[in-house]
């Protein structure tokens, strides 16, 4: 049975790592998110995939959209000023299921010329270029920024979008998957999961309640928040802690998901000092809400829930794939023989790492 209607509790998420590095095609993700197709409402799907542009990893892979050819032709002389356009080229799709209307649908290969990167660096610069882009080039957005990866996502069930981009001609080494737009914001392409920054990508099922504040305190720092979805602020605030602030991935999930005040006085003392610390001084990065995230990024993938876990998540193993999804079914459907499989606790992030190299 179909459900039409609209669940403000619902959103699907899936995501698939292989940790040696070797790269599987697209139609197992689609597979997995297809099978939870009655938490979506058709308003949104989307998938972020690693390793798919292997012969351009050093370029930065820009997916855009465009709102007309217009749009495109005024962004096409603004990215020759900023960039060195190796290679561009419409994204390639086939008409599928009730996807319509769709925005005009490019992508970017490019390199940062040395000349810009007097006072900054190239991931710096990128970033910049990210936000005025998104702010300031009317009709133009851009939909990912990474490097040997992108995000493909629209307005439509998410097996649809998966088919409409033709992602089973793609091969990544990590795959993550949406169903549904937030739940309190309009339905729009670029509204639509995965959200991300250089090669950060954020899946979310549930509500970031904390988004004014995390907001706010991003655009301390030079981010400018333009896509109206809360999620959009956890790509953000990972780039910020990690990349710019260099703290581990461990610590920067302390601070999105810190430990309740009464949970660290009872910590051993040098704990309790350091939890300490994080909630000071990241106070304002807190996500609070119910939520389940999956973060993809170059070198691997991480499942994190809210610090009460108000949303589903489930992890398993099998040989050196790593599974995340809403639901343990949505992992089974892929992979039925496998090795663990398991629910992490409230605020205890999952963590897969590349082992290997990438082929």
């Amino acid at each position: 049975m179909r459900c039409n209607t609209r669940i403000p509790s619902g959103c699907a998420i899936s995501g698939l790592m292989c940790e040696s590095g070797d790269r599987v095609d697209g139609s197992a993700i689609i597979k997995s998110i297809a099978l939870m197709h009655d938490r979506s409402n058709g308003l949104g799907g989307g998938f972020a995939a690693y390793g798919i542009y292997p012969r351009r990893a050093d370029q930065y892979a820009f997916h855009m959209m465009f709102d007309d050819f217009a749009a495109k032709e005024n962004f096409d002389e603004y990215v020759k000023d900023h960039f060195i356009v190796e290679k561009d080229e419409i994204i390639p799709t086939s008409p599928f299921g009730n996807i319509t209307n769709p925005p005009v649908l490019w992508r970017y290969f490019l390199d940062v010329d040395e000349k810009k990167l007097e006072f900054v660096e190239d991931r710096e610069y990128v970033v910049n270029m990210v936000m005025k882009i998104n702010s300031d080039v009317p009709g133009a957005f851009v939909s990912s920024s990474g490097k040997n990866m992108g995000a493909f996502k629209g307005v439509g069930y998410p097996e649809d979008i998966g088919h409409f981009y033709k992602l089973e001609e793609y091969k990544g080494y990590i795959w993550t998957s949406h169903g549904r737009f937030p739940t309190n914001t309009p339905g729009w392409w670029g509204g639509a999961h995965p959200f991300g920054l250089l090669d950060w990508s954020i899946v979310h099922n549930g509500e970031i309640s904390s988004y004014g504040i995390n907001k706010r305190y991003l655009e301390m720092f030079g981010y400018k928040l333009e896509l109206r979805t809360d999620t959009e602020v956890v790509a953000y605030l990972f780039d910020l802690l990690v990349r710019r602030h260099n703290l581990p991935m461990e610590m920067a999930v302390k601070a999105l998901s810190a430990p309740f005040w009464d949970n660290i006085d009872r910590m051993e003392p040098q704990v309790k000092e350091l939890m300490t610390a994080i909630r000071m001084v990241y106070g304002g990065a807190l996500l609070n809400g119910p939520y389940s995230i999956i973060l993809g990024h170059s070198t691997g993938m991480m499942g994190l829930n809210d610090r009460i876990k108000l949303r589903p998540m489930t992890c398993g193993r099998k040989d050196d794939m790593l599974y995340m999804a809403s639901e343990e079914s949505a992992i089974r459907e892929i992979e039925p023989d496998l090795d663990n499989v398991w629910s992490p606790k409230a605020g205890e992030a999952v963590v897969g790492t590349l082992n290997g190299g990438v082929e």
